[in-house]
């Protein structure tokens, strides 16, 4: 068939649960130890209670992890790549990488590899991961960061040497879906080395381990069907097999804890999770079980490759049983990969420079390949399980023990698979603007995803994370839902799917008022939400009790709520078009949104403001228990957040709605005291729209002025997240115990509060970014081309607002982009990265950049929130 619509029309299929072409993808973890939900311990030291090294011997409870690793979508038959070069210690079935407590700068991933493609339906994948010649350097890693300060930068694997003379193996690893059960797997290692090297590839399968639980007896089996091919039965997914071309030697163990390992006790006679690696290793073959069958079985192939060269291993997953299985593999191969090049073809129409296209595709696959399976039920794992040790007592009262409804067990976009292997709630709303460009459906059920009741509290709290989940995100799960309704609503050539739209919009409006009931102690409008993400960016951790006692008032957590507010103003808006009763729900978000806009100006009683009229800047303000109140004169994101509180209404919308537009101007007339502190709502626009917005004229202008300073918060590749005012001129606060201070810092963190994993003093965030260009182009639609500001400040270019926002997206942009010298700047210095023709192509797309030089920084591979760059790249030929 013409590959036209081939991906378009497996999609719609999949979407629309005729066809289960997502049943099986990318939905291993890379990272299961390490994690809350297998910490079983007292002290609730997650890092320590699952180490790396104890990994390859213990069976997960609650899901799996691989290399390049795909599984069903409820994670029950698994595959993953094995590898090893014949000295390292162990295989290498795992990624490696510092916990919080062993880096200088708090976990992080030890690995290169990378995310080149995938198609929505994962029809077609491709991954590469580059392994070491030589034994990989563990220990080196470990000890190298531990002698290094907080401000030294990270010791990472390219700096140990290990590459050096391209003594490694580039391991491609591609899956392509022949059906929605039939998956055909190709592993290709190249030599980059001048030298013959010998690489043992292991393909792997294994069931996760439910059958020790104590719920059923139900085991299933991985059995030798032939000398080519593996038998897997499950009593839930049926019967699939597994082919491994040119017969290699197949390997059973049992997906079942090493208790010797662990130093728990003796046992003989049973082949455990760590069997086929001590085989393989030490050549143990008591390690394996000679009836071949278990729970979990590898394909042994050994490769000696010539340098520059590439083998290749082949193996087939199949519900359908073939005769001949590797017969069409190579055209399936073929055609999956030209039905890829079409599906992008069509999504990236618009992108026209090759490098671009490059970024922006690269930037897709990771935000594919970052799904997984995440599986976490709260009361059972307080609880323990019937044939297991019963926790210890202590976690009753612990961590997530008021979050007993939670039931998760959904295919999740996560922020990485590997520092962050569990959902943000906050990350996952930016993730869903890139996801809807290429699976809507997709987008849309991960919005209602965390608004059922197997996730939302009880009391309406949307959960953050599963460290804790009762700590606050920041409420952008409305404007992302709005977001993605309006796209999905222009690729459906105009139709909006209003039931998605009011599904979410009701549940939203319990988070509202939980924020209202639990997070305005005084009930004055002025919101105390904790960090909200954003970590060190403040004098104290804002989630814990002050050292001064009393509270903060903040001005970011107010500013979130007058978004919020305003964000669902406009849904209810958008539903009273088909039914007239949402009409009172908008007035009511109006409303709370005036009287929100009049708290931030009025707080404390008209005595002080978050609003600092010597700095023309916003503030969080200290309100101390004697009733006295500080400004925090630290000139950072917090600031910036009351942009994001905007919205124009346009004339026919408000004809269409005549009851909210009798209320509107109703308040608006009547109660002076609250319109004529925002953007006045009865002063028509460009085109007849009217502006709510948290500054006036005078306040923007003020407000811009510093954000567009390049010797504050403007760098050459976005706002930074503080002004680089605070490096010669730190904040400094001091009680009579204590004295604080936050600076500014370009790079990595050198504070611990957190645990220095993270740092919003100085870098450049995309999220925030992002969020800064969309206000500035909805400030342009009211205020048009006859409202301009400097920029940069103190340039004497006046631009529009409109202008503005394109330019700050070329800044962005050009982190990932090559500049005029074929450098990246987020892969930093020159190196191998930047030149070296099989890394300078491959993307990574980083937590946050440096401040002044763009260098990425953080996660390596958080492409959930920094995938927004495809936006940009979308946009820049529309701007």
């Amino acid at each position: 068939m013409y590959p036209l619509m081939e991906e378009q029309r497996r999609l719609a299929a999949a979407n629309n649960s005729l066809v289960a072409w997502k049943k099986f993808g990318p939905y291993l973890t890379e990272r299961q130890w390490g994690t809350v939900r297998e910490d079983y311990s007292a002290d609730g030291n997650a890092w320590e209670y699952i180490a790396h090294d104890m990994a390859r011997a213990y069976a997960y409870r609650w899901g799996e992890e691989g290399i390049g690793g795909l599984s069903d979508d409820q994670q029950q038959l698994c595959f993953g790549v094995g590898l090893w070069n014949g000295v390292d210690g162990q295989l290498k079935e795992r990624l490696f990488g510092l916990t919080n407590g062993q880096g200088n700068h708090g976990e992080d991933v030890k690995e290169l590899y990378y995310y080149l493609d995938s198609t929505p339906t994962h029809s077609y994948m491709k991954m590469l991961y580059k392994y070491p010649q030589q034994a990989f350097p563990y220990e080196e890693l470990l000890e190298e960061n531990a002698k290094r300060t907080k401000s030294e930068p990270e010791y990472e694997l390219l700096d140990t040497g290990i590459f050096a003379e391209n003594r490694y193996f580039d391991v491609f690893i591609e899956y392509a879906k022949a059906g929605p059960e039939d998956i055909l797997i190709q592993i290709s290692v190249h030599n980059r080395g001048a030298e013959v090297a010998t690489l043992h590839v292991l393909p792997q399968l294994w069931f996760r381990n439910t059958w020790t639980l104590g719920y059923d007896d139900h085991k299933p089996k991985l059995c030798s069907a032939s000398t080519d091919a593996i038998v897997a039965s499950h009593q839930a997914l049926g019967q699939y097999q597994f082919y491994c071309d040119q017969r290699p030697d197949l390997l059973f163990c049992e997906n079942e804890t090493n208790p010797v390992l662990l130093g728990e006790e003796t046992a003989k006679g049973k082949y455990f999770k760590d069997g086929i690696n001590d085989y393989v290793i030490a050549g143990d073959k008591a390690a394996i079980n000679p009836a071949q069958e278990g729970t979990k079985a590898a394909a042994h192939y050994t490769l000696v490759v010539a340098p520059g060269q590439a083998q290749v291993v082949r193996v087939r997953l199949s519900q359908p049983v073939h005769e001949a299985p590797f017969a069409d593999f190579d055209q399936v191969f073929a055609d999956r990969r030209d039905e890829a090049e079409v599906f992008y073809d069509c999504v990236q129409e618009a992108v026209t420079e090759p490098d671009a296209r490059l970024v922006q595709r690269q930037a897709f696959a990771g935000m594919l390949w970052s799904k997984q399976y995440y599986y976490y039920d709260v009361s059972q794992w307080l609880d323990g399980d019937p044939a297991r040790p019963t926790p210890p007592a202590e976690r009753l009262h612990g961590r997530n023990s008021t979050w007993r409804h939670l039931h998760n067990a959904d295919i999740i976009s996560m922020p990485d698979k590997w520092e962050y292997p569990w959902y943000a709630a906050w990350d996952l709303a930016f993730h869903c603007l890139p996801l809807a460009m290429i699976d809507a459906d997709f987008a849309k059920q991960q919005l209602r995803l965390l608004c059922q009741d197997g996730y939302l509290h009880p009391n309406g709290q949307m959960p953050a994370y599963e460290w804790k989940f009762e700590d606050v995100n920041a409420p952008v799960h409305a404007w992302a839902t709005w977001r993605v309704y309006q796209m999905d609503r222009k690729l459906n050539g105009g139709y909006g799917d209003n039931a998605f739209l009011e599904a979410v919009f009701q549940k939203l409006v319990m988070t509202f008022t939980w924020w209202v009931n639990r997070k305005d102690r005084d009930e004055r409008n002025i919101f105390e939400g904790g960090f909200l993400g954003m970590d060190n960016i403040g004098v104290f951790d804002r989630s814990a009790p002050l050292p001064t006692g009393g509270k903060i008032e903040q001005s970011d957590g107010t500013s979130w709520m007058a978004m919020f507010a305003l964000n669902l103003m406009r849904i209810a808006m958008e539903l009273a078009k088909t039914n007239p009763v949402y009409q009172e729900m908008a007035t009511k978000f109006f409303e709370h949104f005036l009287y929100i806009a009049y708290a931030m100006t009025r707080s404390g009683g008209g005595r002080f403001n978050l609003w600092d009229d010597q700095d023309q800047f916003y503030y969080d303000v200290l309100h101390a228990p004697d009733d006295s109140r500080t400004h925090m004169r630290i000139r950072s994101m917090v600031g910036l957040i009351p942009l994001f509180a905007v919205e124009v209404v346009d004339d026919e919308l408000l004809e269409a709605l005549p009851q909210f537009a009798a209320r509107a101007q109703w308040l608006v007339q009547h109660r002076p005291h609250l319109a004529q502190l925002v953007s006045r709502w009865q002063e028509p626009g460009k085109s007849t729209s009217h502006l709510l917005g948290l500054m006036r004229r005078s306040r923007l202008k003020s407000v811009l002025t510093r954000m567009l300073d390049e010797t504050e918060f403007l760098s050459e590749h976005g706002i930074r997240s503080l002004s680089r005012y605070h490096l010669d001129h730190p904040y400094e606060f001091e009680t009579e115990e204590d004295r604080f201070e936050v600076a500014y810092v370009a790079g990595e963190s050198d504070s611990d509060m957190f645990g220095g994993n993270s740092n919003w003093r100085g870098p450049v965030w995309f999220p925030v970014n992002y969020l800064i260009i969309e206000s500035l182009q909805r400030f342009h639609s009211h205020y048009g081309d006859g409202f301009k500001v400097e920029y940069p400040t103190g340039s004497g270019n006046l631009h529009t607002l409109a202008e503005i926002a394109t330019a700050l997206s070329e800044r962005l942009a050009k982190l990932l982009l090559k500049n005029a010298d074929g450098h990246r700047p987020a892969f930093g210095p020159a190196g191998p990265l930047q030149n070296d023709p099989h890394f300078r192509d491959y993307l990574l797309f980083h937590e946050y950049f440096d401040g002044d030089s763009g260098r990425g920084l953080g996660a390596s591979h958080q492409t959930g929130w920094t995938g927004l760059i495809v936006r940009l790249l979308q946009q820049r030929t529309s701007m």
